[in-house]
């Protein structure tokens, strides 16, 4: 028997658990490694697209939901034999989780214009990938392999608050190479990432619905890129 994470009990044979195990350990791996050439590969190739245009928001979407949405929905499906939709908590407690997400988002709007003034967005902020990416589908592709999913399955390897660190870690572990590859990466943005990561899976924990992170995810990124540029 393996412990829950969120009042759900999970129990294998011993010898499927350890199978199970070796493959959602190869999925971590295969999927940062997998990660590591968006920036450095496939990258450098969308922005002759015109990384203002509708054709790179799409290709860029396109490659993300195939990367990480798309695996992790054949895992459930294939591997672990489960609907993917309940076990990732989007089928329930949808208006909870987004009430949720809107008083946190009004405290992130609060406090960014107390960190920062007035909002100033402009039309060079606007673009088909900062409305369509950025903000609206950003936590959707983002909070499934990491909320939705990888905090679970760690979850049933070892307490809450450990698997929340691990999958925060692996969270800031996939922007590195972008990071790098930008020459953006600063230790404030580490340390907020990470943070981050830990408050959406506690919320994600006691709202009992992935559309609570998804949701405060999404406003997030567009409170920072669109609205105050950072």
């Amino acid at each position: 028997m393996r412990r829950p994470l969120i009042g759900t009990t999970v129990s294998f044979p011993s010898g499927a658990a350890g199978g199970k195990d070796v493959l959602f350990l190869a999925y971590l791996v295969l999927f940062h490694l997998a990660w590591v050439a968006w920036p450095f590969v496939v990258y450098p190739r969308l922005l002759a697209l015109g990384d203002r245009t509708l054709a790179y928001a799409v290709a860029n979407l396109t490659i993300r939901l195939l990367v990480w949405v798309a695996p992790v929905w054949l895992y459930l499906r294939l591997v672990d034999g489960v609907e993917p939709l309940a076990y990732l908590k989007l089928d329930g407690n949808i208006r909870r989780g987004i009430i949720i997400a809107l008083l946190l988002t009004a405290l992130n709007l609060l406090g960014s214009i107390a960190r920062f003034g007035w909002p100033h967005p402009s039309m060079h902020s606007v673009t088909w990938n900062s409305v369509l990416g950025t903000s609206l589908l950003v936590g959707f592709i983002e909070e499934i392999p990491y909320r939705g999913f990888m905090l679970p399955k760690l979850g049933e390897r070892m307490n809450f608050w450990l698997a929340n660190l691990t999958t925060s870690i692996l969270f800031v572990a996939v922007h590195a190479p972008g990071w790098t590859a930008l020459h953006v990466w600063k230790a404030e943005t580490t340390v907020f990432v990470f943070v981050f990561g830990v408050v959406m899976a506690i919320v994600f924990r006691y709202s009992k619905s992935l559309w609570a992170p998804i949701v405060t995810h999404s406003t997030n990124d567009f409170i920072s890129v669109v609205l105050f540029h950072r």
